[in-house]
């Protein structure tokens, strides 16, 4: 299967890997193979390419079952361009050992001006780059990587953004005194059989919901009410009492992200600004659940709105999915009131009475 960043839907591409999926599985006790050999694919294009690439992304997340898939990416680290000596070291690290690549030569094509910076970057250097609409490009997600981790007791702010079947349901948080990004649960729809049917378990998301909250110091939570309103509503009447910031005036938990759009959109800029400028801190790849976030953030496009950039799926039936970004969003919201409000958690009160 060569060239599968150009296999896509329109070209047939989608229909003749699923006719060789096919066949493969019919082989004589498994003994056939595909072997798929490709440039890094363009993101949000629906390549077979990025499609393979998904797929193997959940599996690395522990979202999908082994299904045998052997990855082999060789790429370049995040170069300038606009450097010689750099792109030079890009292409020899991609190139591994098709040492019969002229170095030069690829240098003098991507100086010449004649395809997109985005394209020199996937055929030559096989970086997986950002769409021309892409919210995060990859390389300033991962510079805001950090070894660091929760600990118990420490003051966050809380994300939520909930889904019943399709859509994935995920909470994240964010600390308050250094802006560290951590997810704490990604429930997600199983790629295959395995997911026909499948609802998520709404006992787990509030089980895990309340152990955060008896965990750490929660001084906000702000929760997308959407298929999810009682468990917001209990939410809220049960922790209303310790959060320092409420959501909205209807409710200490429940902030609905169908309405306030301006103030989201002023969210969702800070947020685009502070990853550029490496002002926020996140958890990396080296967890599953930092692997989901990536891949959510990743997927999440560029938007314009009446009040400028807000965000959103590749496109409104796309299977890539933003949730993690979502309550991502929502929970820096929550910490930038808590910063902008001032306030702090009041003391607790002793219970004494006293009698004059």
């Amino acid at each position: 299967m060569n060239e599968t960043h150009h296999w896509v839907q329109a070209n047939g591409g989608h229909e003749m890997a699923a006719t060789i999926a096919g066949n493969v599985g019919k082989s004589r006790g498994g003994g056939a193979r595909t072997m798929e050999i490709t440039n890094a694919p363009l993101p949000g294009e629906d390549s077979v390419a990025e499609q393979t690439w998904h797929a193997w992304s959940k599996w690395t997340e522990g979202k999908s079952r082994d299904s045998g898939l052997y990855y082999d990416s060789v790429e370049s680290p995040p170069v300038d361009l606009s450097d010689p000596d750099q792109l030079r070291a890009g292409i020899i690290a991609a190139r591994g050992d098709a040492d019969w690549l002229d170095v030069e030569w690829i240098v003098s094509t991507i100086y010449s001006g004649h395809m997109p910076r985005s394209r020199s970057q996937r055929m030559f250097l096989n970086q997986l780059v950002t769409a021309e609409d892409q919210l995060i490009a990859p390389d300033e997600w991962d510079a805001c990587a950090v070894d660091d981790a929760l600990q118990a007791g420490d003051q966050i702010t809380l994300g939520f953004d909930g889904g019943r079947s399709d859509d994935a349901t995920c909470l994240v948080a964010v600390r308050v005194r250094d802006r560290l990004i951590v997810p704490l649960a990604v429930w997600e729809k199983p790629d295959g059989p395995a997911g026909d049917n499948w609802k998520v378990d709404r006992l787990a998301v509030d089980g895990t919901v309340r152990n955060a909250m008896e965990r750490y110091d929660v001084a906000a939570m702000f929760a997308d009410t959407a298929l999810w309103e009682s468990y917001v509503d209990a939410w809220s009447e049960d922790y209303r009492d310790r959060l320092v910031i409420k959501a909205s005036p209807h409710s200490a938990v429940g902030r609905d992200m169908r309405s306030g759009l301006q103030e989201l959109t002023a969210a969702n800029e800070r947020l685009v600004s502070a990853v550029e400028n490496q002002q926020v801190r996140h958890v990396g790849q080296d967890t599953p659940l930092g692997k989901t976030l990536r891949r959510h953030v990743l997927n999440a496009r560029r938007r314009i709105n009446r009040y400028g950039l807000s965000f959103g799926k590749p496109s409104r039936e796309s299977a890539h999915k933003v949730d993690a970004y979502a309550a991502t969003l929502l929970a820096d919201l929550a910490r930038h009131r808590l910063i902008e409000s001032g306030k702090t958690r009041p003391q607790e009160r002793s219970g004494a009475v006293y009698f004059f």
